[in-house]
């Protein structure tokens, strides 16, 4: 799925050939009535631009079944196809992914809420959120340039620690 067509582009690359160069992603965060990229008129004819988002959100608990927890995370990434990457143990996982939205407070919301909405649905281990952090696109390329940024997430899927 491409991004809204007033998705920020400063590169001019397009939004999938630059996701595929850093973490070979989608940036699919879910549907909503709105068009992507815009406010329902937020201040009159005002609108606002979206942009990406890597979130890596982490969460743990109590032991839990390693089956149970890597079908609970595939039943997630198939529920939800924009994430990227999830890595597990039986009482930990880390969860990567690109958002698309407005601004950090609008991605760490949706971030926020991914385990709890989901964890019936996909039968996800009834961990808590320990750990969430977002950045934006310029962030996160150039923490890898630097070589501290978060490792690239090949092989895209669910994997044990």
């Amino acid at each position: 799925m491409e991004a809204g067509a007033d998705f920020q582009d400063p590169d001019g690359i397009g939004v999938l050939d630059d996701l595929a160069d850093a973490d070979a992603g989608t940036d699919e965060p879910g549907g909503t009535d709105r068009e992507p990229g815009r406010d329902p008129e937020p201040h009159g004819s005002e609108h606002v631009m979206s942009k990406l988002w890597h979130v890596t959100l982490c969460v743990s608990g109590a032991e839990a079944p390693l089956k149970d927890v890597r079908r609970g995370l595939e039943q997630l990434a198939h529920d939800h196809p924009f994430l990227l990457t999830s890595r597990y143990a039986n009482d930990h996982a880390e969860i990567r992914y690109w958002e698309e939205a407005r601004d950090l407070h609008d991605a760490a919301a949706v971030a926020l809420r991914l385990w709890g909405e989901h964890r019936s649905s996909a039968r996800l281990p009834p961990w808590e959120i320990v750990g969430l952090e977002v950045i934006d696109r310029e962030t996160y390329h150039q923490r890898i340039a630097e070589g501290y940024g978060p490792p690239p997430a090949a092989p895209v899927g669910v994997h044990p620690f």
